[in-house]
């Protein structure tokens, strides 16, 4: 099945339907590494990542793991391991993903420039919590109850559509 972004805050599945905020730039097709853009496309969705401290009973088909306090998400088009997950105690510019804020308390990977990733053409980009649905630098948040059931509801087929 396909999960729809039908507007800038609006994500869709079957019969579901849940608020959510994209880029503060909006989308597009020509997405670049700090632009604020939510990349347009159909993408799948890979691990979800989650703080177990904070997030409990998971019900995914998805792969889980868990966050450890060294892990970071490369965001440094110059490095080898641009757009992949990474030690923090390396020397490379990241998004740290054990943060004091709940944001990343469980996010999944949106395969977005994953596999041979580009430089420069974007990295980090997630499906994410929120609190307040603020726009983001390129990821799609939810707040947690509905991807708590968004994360239930898909598997490893499945893709998110954003245009």
């Amino acid at each position: 099945m396909l999960i729809k972004v039908k507007n800038k805050d609006t994500l869709i599945f079957g019969d579901f339907s849940f608020r959510c905020a994209l880029g503060k730039k909006g989308t597009s097709s020509k997405k670049k590494e700090g632009d604020f853009c939510t990349p347009k496309g159909s993408f799948r969705l890979k691990t979800v990542y989650y703080r177990s401290d904070r997030i409990k009973n998971i019900k995914t088909k998805l792969d889980l793991k868990k966050i450890n306090y060294n892990m970071g998400w490369c965001n440094d088009p110059t490095s080898k391991k641009y757009n992949s997950l990474i030690k923090i105690n390396e020397k490379f510019s990241h998004e740290k993903l054990y943060r004091v804020d709940n944001k990343y308390d469980i996010f999944v990977v949106v395969d977005y420039n994953f596999k041979n990733p580009v430089p420069f053409k974007g990295s980090a980009i997630f499906l994410h919590l929120t609190k307040n649905f603020k726009k983001t630098a390129g990821c799609i948040v939810l707040n947690k109850n509905d991807l708590l059931i968004l994360l239930r509801l898909i598997d490893k087929r499945t893709k998110i559509k954003i245009s």
